[in-house]
Order: C-alpha cells, then sequence, then structure tokens
C-alpha cells in the first residue's frame, strides 16, 4: 500500500529562536500548576504549533557511540561515575559502526541522527574522529546530524561547524539554582559557556531540561525562561526516568497531565523553537502521548541512551492516528510503503483474522 504525504517541503531551519514569548512567567507557574485548565492551554498551544509547524513531527533516532567510562558525577545518569548501574560500558564505535547505525536511522524514518558520548568533553583526536563522521553522514547520507559531546570550547564548535554539525545538544537540565543538587563535577555556567561557543559559531542548540528531580515548579519555570534567553532553536524535554545508580535525592511522581502541561508551557514560552517529547515518553506521558503531539512538534523513536522506547512502527502508527505526520529530511518520505514501514501487526491486517475469529463470547 503506497501513500504519499501531502506535508510542505522541509524549509531551512532556523539556528535562533526569533519570535517572543506568548506567555510571561506568571502565567507559566500558572500553567505547571494546574490554575488554568489543561483544554484552554492545551487550545493556546495547538494554535501556535500550527502556525510555525503545520502537522508535522520530526523523529529523530539517538545513537549511543561511546557508553561508559564517564568521570562526570549527574546523578540522574546510568553512565556516571561510581554510578554502579551495570550499563554496558565501550569505548567509542568506530566512523564505519556509526554509519551504518545512521543508515540504519534513514530507512526507520529518521529525520535527525543524534550521535551522544559520554564523558566531560571530546579532545583534540577524538573532535577529529567525530568531524570526519558528522562529514560522511551529512555528505552521503543526506540526514541532520545532531551531537551530544559534553564541554566544548570554541575552536572545537567551529571545527564540528565546519564538517557539517547543525546541531549540537547540551542540555541545561534543570534551573541554575537547583543544579549543585544534581551535580557537583562541573557548573551550570560552564554549560551555558558551551553553549555560548557553539551559538557564535553557528551552530544551532539543543538544550532542554529533565522534569523531575526534585525542582520546585519555579525552578522549572526559570529554566524555560533560559533556555528562551538563550535563543534555542531545539528544546528536548525529557522525564526523569530513575535508572538504577541514579542519585537523584527527591525524585517527583509525575502524571500524564502534568508532563502534558510541561510541554504546552515550553512552546507557548519558545513559539518558533521544535519542542521534542524524549525520554520518559511511554512511561510518563502514557495514554496521552498523541495528545501531547498537538503541543510538541517531535519526539525520539527506537530508545533513549540507556532506556528502552517504542519502535518506530510504533512511533509512527502513533504519529498518523493523532492526525499527524512524520517529517523527513532531504526529500525523504515523498512516498512511503506504510505496509512495510509499519509491519503486518495491526490487530485488522487480514493475516491476523483467524486469531481474532478465535474470540468465542459466552452466552447465559
Amino acid at each position: 500500500m503506497k501513500l504519499s504525504l501531502e506535508t510542505p517541503p522541509v524549509t531551512e531551519e532556523k539556528v535562533f529562536s526569533e519570535v517572543p514569548s506568548i506567555i510571561d512567567r506568571e502565567e507559566t507557574h500558572a500553567i505547571l500548576s494546574g490554575q488554568i485548565p489543561l483544554t484552554e492551554a492545551l487550545d493556546k498551544a495547538y494554535k501556535v504549533r500550527e502556525k510555525y509547524f503545520g502537522k508535522t513531527v520530526r523523529i529523530h533516532v539517538l545513537d549511543n557511540i561511546k557508553n561508559g567510562h564517564c568521570p562526570e558525577d549527574c546523578g540522574y545518569c546510568a553512565q556516571r561515575k561510581n554510578a554502579g548501574s551495570g550499563v554496558q560500558e565501550y569505548s567509542m564505535k568506530s566512523p564505519e559502526e556509526i554509519f551504518q547505525d545512521a543508515v540504519q536511522a534513514k530507512e526507520n524514518g529518521a529525520y535527525r541522527f543524534c550521535m551522544v558520548t559520554a564523558g566531560t568533553g571530546p579532545n583534540a583526536l577524538a573532535t577529529e574522529k567525530l568531524a570526519f563522521t558528522i562529514e560522511k553522514i551529512s555528505k552521503e547520507l543526506g540526514l541532520k546530524v545532531c551531537l551530544s559531546a559534553g564541554l566544548l570550547d570554541r575552536e572545537k564548535a567551529e571545527r564540528l561547524k565546519a564538517a557539517g554539525l547543525d546541531r549540537y545538544n547540551h542540555n541545561l537540565n534543570t534551573s541554575k539554582a537547583h543544579y549543585p543538587e544534581i551535580c557537583d563535577t562541573h557548573t551550570y555556567e560552564q554549560r551555558v559557556e558551551t553553549i555560548t561557543h557553539l551559538m557564535k559559531a553557528g551552530v544551532g542548540m539543543c538544550s532542554g531540561v529533565i522534569v523531575g528531580m526534585g525542582e520546585s515548579l519555579w525552578d522549572l519555570t526559570d529554566v524555560i525562561y533560559e533556555i528562551k534567553n538563550l535563543k534555542v532553536i531545539s528544546i528536548p524535554v525529557n522525564f526523569f526516568i530513575p535508572v538504577a545508580g541514579h542519585a537523584i535525592k527527591n525524585p517527583q511522581s509525575l502524571t500524564p497531565e502534568f508532563c502534558l502541561r510541561t510541554l504546552i508551557a515550553f512552546r507557548l514560552v519558545n513559539p518558533d523553537s521544535e519542542v521534542r517529547i524524549a525520554a520518559g515518553r511511554e512511561g510518563h506521558l502514557r495514554g496521552l502521548q498523541g495528545m501531547a503531539l498537538y503541543a510538541a512538534n517531535s519526539l525520539f523513536a527506537s530508545g533513549y541512551l540507556n532506556v528502552k522506547g517504542s519502535d518506530a512502527a510504533d512511533t509512527i502508527r502513533m504519529i498518523l492516528d493523532s492526525g499527524f505526520y512524520p517529517e523527513f529530511s532531504s526529500g525523504m518520505g515523498e512516498e512511503i510503503d506504510w505496509e512495510s514501514a509499519l509491519g503486518k501487526d495491526h490487530p485488522y491486517a487480514p493475516e491476523n483474522f483467524p486469531e481474532l475469529y478465535k474470540y468465542r463470547k459466552s452466552l447465559k
């Protein structure tokens, strides 16, 4: 079954967010605290989302290219030093291995391939290796590339930009005031400095949060506005997953409604930024995943760094069921064989009817 998606062509992406916030700090806090009805807030967010992104959803695929061996002590991470989480540790993958992962990501409908490496930041040799890989993926696959590799100086930022890097992920994670509660091996200011180096080099920033690490609603409000002040164009919103070995002192219990309200707040403060539903989507949003797309325009598929997530077929099906369309890069997706893309596991697929007919209603 062939289906052509009548979606707008992919336009040149912005490097910086340019549109002013729709709401102020007090209204942001009111949305997060539940003072404003959910349907009212979601309707307002959807109008903004539709204006800047239509009905498309960008699918990103994460590739953990180096696992463990990290000297940092970020309390939320299974790869932090002395975590004792049992996570499989391995050195950085070869450029060939990473390239093959990118090929698979493209076949799964990824808009952007996101490479993640554990550690404080790359040395000169690792930076060159990353630059070579980025150039190969962007030129040979036409796939957009995002890298997350820790702290960078200006020279390394400019080298990666020259290789074709269009996005760099470096999350603020939480507010400046709350940051010492989650990490003591580097500072909030160092993270902001890295973002500044990359933006001066012309690399679009991907910087977001992890919600549910004991922060207050004002902490969350503060970091939403700090991200806006930095003109971040891509915002991953993670919901804390209590992985083995984490060191978060007061993790919160997150409801699907609160997670949705968080996405709404990010959309209204950052109208023209890509708001991405990241880690914790399946377990925290649960039945509201489709509704969350009325605020967010992007998500991850095929899992996260050390936690399994829904696969690409299930993710694409959820997007379509919710009335949206996956967005592809470099002309991908002009004609998709959805029977192959989604598999034959739909409950009403012809081959599944024999199993359905085994059902018998007992009447007494």
